[in-house]
This record gives C-alpha cells, structure tokens and sequence, in this order.
C-alpha cells in the first residue's frame, strides 16, 4: 500500500476526518483579506476621483477640440427635465437615478456615480486621493512581498501554474462550471489558476503601472512610462478598464463561492481548513489492492 493509502488509513483509525484538510496558510488568508480591503476603499475612492472629470480619452490630449473620447457620463437639461446620460463610443444611453443626475428625490445633483458609491458620498477630491493613494501602497506593497516570497518557496509554481494536465482538463472544467459541478479538492482547477493567475499577474500590475502613469510626481522618475503606455490619458482609460474587469472577477468569484459552498469556501479563507471530496469508491478499492 503507497504512502498516501497508509496515511489514510492512520488518520481513519485515530478517528479523523480525512476531508478536512489545511488548504489556506496563513500568509494566503492575509494578503487576501489586504487586497480585498484595499481594492474595496481604491473603488469607491477612485469613484471619487473620477467624478471631478468623467470623461475617458485615448491618446495624449483631451479637450472640447479633441474628437478621442471614449467614455462620458453627465447630465443635460431636456423638456421633461434634467437627465442623466452615459456615452460609449458615440452611443448615448439614459441613466438618470444612476448615473450623470442622482440622488433623494427632489435632491438630485449632476454627478457620474451616485454618492453611496464614491468615498466620501460627498464631493471631496482631496479625502479621495489621500484615501486612494494610502491603499494603493498597501496593495502594491503586499503584492511585491507576496510576489517574491511565493517565487522563493514555489507556491506559484506549485498551485497557481497551469501544467499541461490543466489545460488538457480545461474543456471539462468549464462544462463543470457550467453545470454547477465542483470537484472539492486540495489543489486549484483550471479555472481557477487562470483566473487567479490573470488577477496577480495582469490585471494588479497593470493597475499598479497605469496608476503611477498618472501621476505627475512620477514623471521624473519614470519620464517613459507615459510613452510606453501611450500617454496620461490613455493610461487612464486603461486603469478604469483595469477597474472594471476586477469588479466583474469579483461578482464571478462571489458568485461561485455561492455555488460552490459559502461555508466550506468561507471557512477555507478565513481559518485555512477545507472539506475536499470524500475519496472515490474505486480509489478506495485501488488503494486496499496496492
């Protein structure tokens, strides 16, 4: 009998639970808890920040006599009265109560996102960038730890890493998904190492990068960054996308912790203990055969 059947085997005569097992370390759980919080206050902060110029550019210029915008939420006066508007490539929709005019009936007020969506639901770009700018550091400094210690003690490669086996398994993972069929395990899916692998390796540096772009005090230190990205105004579009996409990775994630398990995926974040799948009758019967 190999290794893994004998400690079964111990662990079913001292009367343990052979499905709960210790899948989160400490580390894991903390900096994913920082990033939550962190991404949480740069949103509504950077919400904020958005609302003193709601406009999207591509290119290096922006301006009433540039035709490059990409994006534009406002409101305009109309015979039934002031309404909100968002424009997306030239095609304009309604958005009163939402976006462009909101607020309590009979106290609307012209701004891009509504108050219970921006910190501080006040109009206050100072607060905004201090609050902005404080847990941007903190994402960007935890990241960087994290970045290196899991090159040093091979978690990305061991966990977060997509083998070849993965991706051969990646058809059937999404009918899984799609099905709502979740294979309770130690390791990752394939889903989920792409998705995972897309967010600290993608979506924060670039997030990271656009936001130093588009700051003038970096101009100095990194005068070709701007190049690179095509200009302020560009690496501006570029972080609100950046934005939006993380937003939707959470409504996923939300979503399929939802479906998979809350209590079981909740309990795996938070103390670091997971209930994996009982064993297979046929790997049950493999094993006492070995």
């Amino acid at each position: 009998m190999d290794t893994v059947a004998n400690n079964r085997s111990a662990a079913e005569a001292d009367g343990k639970d052979t499905t709960l097992i210790y899948r989160q370390s400490r580390w894991t759980r903390l900096t994913h808890w920082i990033w939550a919080f962190s991404l949480f206050f740069m949103l509504l902060s950077g919400l904020q920040i958005f609302n003193a110029r709601p406009q999207l550019y591509i290119g290096k210029q922006s301006g009433f006599e540039f035709n490059n915008t990409i994006l534009q939420i406002g409101a305009e006066n109309t015979a039934n009265g002031p309404r909100g508007f968002t424009e997306i490539f030239g095609h304009r929709f309604d958005t009163t109560g939402v976006l462009g005019w909101s607020g309590l009936p009979g106290q609307e007020t012209p701004r891009a996102f509504p108050a219970w969506a921006t910190i501080p639901s006040y109009y206050d770009l100072g607060t905004a960038r201090v609050v902005h700018f404080f847990f941007a550091w903190i994402l960007t400094t935890t990241l960087l730890v994290w970045l290196i210690a899991s090159l040093v003690n091979g978690h990305i490669r061991r966990d977060l890493a997509p083998r070849v086996s993965d991706l051969r398994k990646l058809p059937r993972d999404i009918v899984d998904h799609a099905k709502l069929k979740f294979h309770h395990t130690r390791e990752y899916n394939t889903l989920q190492k792409m998705a995972y692998g897309g967010v600290l390796f993608v979506l924060l540096p670039l997030m990271i990068v656009t936001g130093l772009a588009m700051s003038p005090s970096m101009d100095s230190v990194l005068p070709w960054l701007n190049e690179i990205l095509g200009g302020r105004q560009t690496a501006r579009t570029i972080h609100f996308t950046v934005m939006v996409l993380l937003v939707l990775f959470f409504i996923v994630h939300i979503l399929m912790i939802l479906a998979a398990g809350p209590i079981n995926e909740l309990r795996s974040i938070i103390t670091g203990w997971y209930r994996t799948d009982p064993p297979a009758k046929h790997d049950q019967s493999t094993e006492r055969s070995a």
